[in-house]
């Protein structure tokens, strides 16, 4: 029996070839999701030791936010290199392009949230000595809520689950309510009490950023929809 003809072993050593090549984008994909994962987790701390230090005014977990911000942006800049290289190395089409930039748009939005935590912690530099914060329970319920959608929507995101995702977006009604309850008790305080003008801006500054993270937890879910299903969809008209 004769030797295979060229182009059939030209044809074999391309098709492994291509089953390399698809190793290497799966494993680069892992990682780059990998590095997203950690990602959040760490922003999900960071949200929940903001909102701790304001309202028991605890200036050394301020400090301790503050401080792990750059870390964050380390990490947001580790998985654009990463998802970069990958584009330029790898080449991917179709889905697999579709999920590096998800991947990067997540990343964005997870150190945006950071920002906002970081800026909850930064109003106990400026709080005055002063009685206790009346909405400190819905702050707090509103900051539990915030980093429970944090978790929701990275699940969603492993899963590609777009359903997970839409229940995940629709939470971000409940931080909307909590903040116009947060507005409303302490205009309410500020006008009975002009002394607590400057502690009632800032809370009322805290219950917008984490009206935002659910904002930005709103825009994840999305890019998870899209990616689930190819199609875009507004899950916060």
């Amino acid at each position: 029996m004769g030797a295979p003809e060229e182009p059939v072993l030209e044809a074999a050593a391309a098709a492994a070839l291509s089953l390399r090549s698809r190793h290497v984008l799966d494993r680069e994909e892992r990682d780059i999701k990998d590095a997203v994962l950690r990602m959040g987790s760490r922003v999900r701390h960071q949200i929940d030791a903001g909102v701790r230090a304001f309202i028991g005014r605890d200036a050394a977990l301020a400090e301790t936010v503050i401080g792990r911000d750059a870390e964050i942006n380390d990490m947001q800049r580790a998985v654009a290199d990463l998802v970069a290289m990958t584009i330029a190395t790898q080449a991917p089409v179709a889905r697999d392009l579709r999920f590096l930039l998800a991947l990067n748009h997540v990343a964005s939005e997870l150190e945006r949230i950071g920002d906002h935590a970081v800026g909850i912690a930064k109003q106990v530099r400026r709080l005055p000595d002063a009685p206790p914060i009346p909405a400190a329970a819905e702050l707090a319920r509103m900051g539990e809520l915030a980093g429970l959608l944090v978790d929701g929507i990275l699940r969603a995101l492993v899963d590609s689950d777009s359903e997970a995702a839409r229940a995940v977006a629709a939470g971000d009604d409940d931080i909307d309510h909590g903040y116009g309850r947060v507005f409303t008790a302490t205009i309410e305080e500020m006008q009975g009490d002009p002394a607590a003008v400057d502690r009632g801006t800032r809370t009322i500054l805290v219950a917008h950023w984490l009206e935002r993270i659910g904002d930005r937890v709103t825009n994840i879910a999305e890019d998870v929809v899209q990616l689930a299903t190819g199609r875009v969809e507004d899950l916060n008209p």
